[in-house]
């Protein structure tokens, strides 16, 4: 095995990196170089914070500005935290400068900005993914295995919901309230894993129409405009099938999903962000109905499968799996377009459905 890593370069002291600082150190390819953020400072106490309880063997260097970290020749990756609004501006910067990108989701603020991103990564000849963790988990491919050997039959219908109560401070003071920064609000943020998850299922097909509506909208103060609170979707298939999504800033957290076909259903509690574990899980049910005469019974028969993979904070993490993989794409020389065409078309199912509820709900021809 060679010895050789994927430098990373964080671009922002962002929190939700701390949760990948842990990630790359347990990916066993990678290690973080450098973190930058427009106060220096501020970029030196993240570092301090996560060294303490994740230390690297040699400790990151703080930078100022992220142009500065860009310029250095010693990383080979970076991962981009950075508001939606900015987003695109850093990963082509990023990309012109012969750097592979992992960024946040969404990708960008409409179709045409994440056309550019992957045109730009594909010209430079760099790796681009979103940090959608759930990808890298072993148990999809339980799942895969699952949808098409029988279990359920052929499959009907998609459900699911993302969602978490997000309190006055967040709707006062976060920047998913602030149209300029987030402005696709709850779709962006949690509604990217719904139709992520929709998509994979169906195997990336594109459906023929969508529909969607936002069911609130609200705002910081100092917005422009509102973004989505609450926002429901559809998507249609040619071959009959139908998924639905629901996200929320509004409702208590859940992260559940459901893939019923003609013979049964299959049931995930914590699609998105597994229970704490030793194992993720999912169900698999099958009910029988039953008649004797003026009895009626109506049988449930589940089954759980279960996969060896912690729920997080380990070397078998989903996360730790996203940067491990994105490693070895980086250290194998030969990135994979795939990721940035997954990307496209969740951007472009995404505000297809923006589209539509600006109409009442009407239905979008894809």
């Amino acid at each position: 095995m060679s010895d050789k890593k994927c430098r990373w370069g964080f671009l922002s002291a962002a929190w939700i990196g701390m949760k990948n600082w842990q990630s790359v150190a347990l990916s066993g390819n990678g290690e973080i170089v450098a973190v930058a953020s427009r106060d220096k400072v501020k970029a030196q106490a993240w570092i301090d914070e996560c060294s303490s309880h994740v230390p690297f063997s040699n400790k990151p260097e703080a930078v100022e500005g992220y142009d500065a970290l860009l310029a250095r020749d010693d990383i080979d990756a970076v991962y981009i935290p950075l508001p939606t609004g900015v987003r695109k501006e850093w990963v082509i910067k990023a990309a012109k400068a012969g750097k592979h990108v992992l960024a946040e989701k969404p990708c960008g603020v409409d179709l045409a900005e994440v056309k550019e991103i992957v045109a730009a990564c594909n010209e430079a000849g760099v790796q681009f993914m979103d940090g959608v963790m759930f990808m890298h988990s072993k148990r999809l491919e339980a799942l895969r295995e699952t949808l098409t050997d029988g279990s359920i039959g052929d499959i009907r219908r998609i459900n699911s919901q993302f969602s978490f109560n997000a309190g006055d401070d967040f709707l006062t003071g976060n920047i998913r309230m602030h149209s300029d920064l987030e402005p696709l609000g709850c779709l962006g943020d949690l509604g990217w894993y719904n139709i992520r998850f929709n998509l994979w299922v169906m195997d990336y097909a594109m459906p023929k129409s969508v529909s969607g509506r936002m069911l609130k909208g609200a705002s910081r103060s100092d917005s422009p405009d509102q973004v989505p609170m609450e926002f429901s979707g559809e998507m249609f298939y040619e071959n009959g099938v139908n998924a639905s999504y629901y996200c929320s800033f509004m409702t208590g957290n859940q992260q559940w999903a459901h893939v019923c076909g003609t013979e049964g259903n299959l049931r995930l509690d914590d699609f998105v962000v597994p229970f704490y574990g030793s194992e993720v899980k999912y169900t698999v049910s099958n009910t029988e109905s039953n008649q004797h005469v003026c009895d009626f019974n109506m049988e449930q028969h589940d089954r759980v499968v279960a996969i060896n993979e912690y729920g997080g904070s380990h070397p078998t993490a989903q996360e730790t799996g996203l940067f491990r993989n994105f490693g070895e794409l980086v250290l194998s020389g030969a990135p994979d377009p795939k990721w940035g065409d997954i990307a496209l078309k969740t951007q472009q199912i995404m505000m297809a459905c923006i589209e539509s509820s600006k109409r009442d709900g009407a239905l979008v021809e894809m």
